[in-house]
C-alpha cells in the first residue's frame, strides 16, 4: 500500500509489532548537508513515516488516511551514515488519536539516537 500510495517516498516499513514500528531509508547524496550530515528534514520525514506505520500497529489495520496532527523533533547529535532507521512506539491510542514517540538513528547504532520525536496522528471519522 505504501509503495502504491506514495511511490516517490524513500521510506520503507522494516517491521511492525505490538505497539511499535520500524522504518528505514538509505541516505542519498541529495539528503546530505555539507560535511556529510543527513539533513534535518530527512530525519523528520523518517520519524513521521515510522509513526504512521506505528498507527497501523496501534489500530490493528492499515489506515492510509491517518494524518499527522502534530510532530515535534529534537536533533540530539549529528547524523552521519548510510542508512537511517526510526522506531516509533505507541504512547497512547484512542478512538480518534494515536500518540507516539520516535527515535531516529543511523546505520546499526540504535543506542545512539540522532533525533527524538513525539507526535500525534488523527484517525478518520468512521461513517
Amino acid at each position: 500500500m505504501v509503495r502504491t500510495a506514495f511511490p516517490g517516498s524513500s521510506n520503507a516499513c522494516a517491521e511492525i509489532g505490538a505497539g511499535y514500528a520500524v522504518a528505514t531509508r538509505p541516505a542519498m547524496p541529495g539528503d546530505l548537508r555539507p560535511g556529510g550530515f543527513v539533513a534535518g528534514p530527512v530525519q523528520f520525514g523518517i520519524a513521521d513515516a515510522a509513526l504512521w506505520y506505528c498507527v497501523f500497529a496501534a489500530i490493528g489495520r492499515v489506515e492510509p488516511m491517518a494524518l499527522t496532527s502534530e510532530l515535534s523533533i529534537r536533533f540530539v547529535r549529528p547524523c552521519v551514515g548510510e542508512v537511517l532507521w526510526a522506531r516509533a512506539d505507541v504512547d497512547a491510542a484512542g478512538r480518534r488519536n494515536v500518540v507516539g514517540t520516535v527515535r531516529v538513528w543511523v546505520d546499526d547504532r540504535s543506542d545512539e539516537p540522532t533525533a527524538v520525536a513525539q507526535g500525534t496522528y488523527v484517525l478518520p471519522a468512521t461513517m
